[in-house]
C-alpha cells in the first residue's frame, strides 16, 4: 500500500475529504519524525513503538568493486510491533 492508498482508506473509514485525510496523515508522519529527531520515542498502544537508535561505525565492502569502506556511526529509526499488531498479522 502506498501513501495514496492510506489516504483513500482514511477517507473510506472516516468519511472526511481526501484533502483533510492527506493533511491528517502528513501531520502524523511529521509529528513522529520530529519526535524521533529530538531523541524521544512514540508509542501507539496496540500498534507499536517508533524509536531512534544509535548505530556504531563499522567496516563494509562495496559490492561492485570489492573495496573495503568505513561506514560511519549514525542514528537510525526503529519500529517494534505491539501485541495487537503482532496478533493481527499472525
Amino acid at each position: 500500500m502506498t501513501k495514496e492508498g492510506l489516504i483513500e482508506s482514511i477517507v473510506g473509514k472516516v468519511g472526511c475529504s481526501k484533502a483533510d485525510a492527506g493533511r491528517a496523515l502528513e501531520a502524523v508522519i511529521e509529528t513522529i519524525t520530529k519526535t524521533l529527531t529530538s531523541g524521544d520515542s512514540v508509542t501507539i498502544t496496540g500498534f507499536g513503538t517508533f524509536s531512534a537508535r544509535a548505530r556504531a561505525a563499522r567496516a563494509g565492502v562495496n559490492p561492485k568493486t570489492g573495496e573495503k569502506i568505513q561506514i560511519p556511526a549514525m542514528t537510525v529509526p526503529k519500529f517494534k510491533a505491539g501485541k495487537g499488531l503482532k496478533e493481527a498479522v499472525r
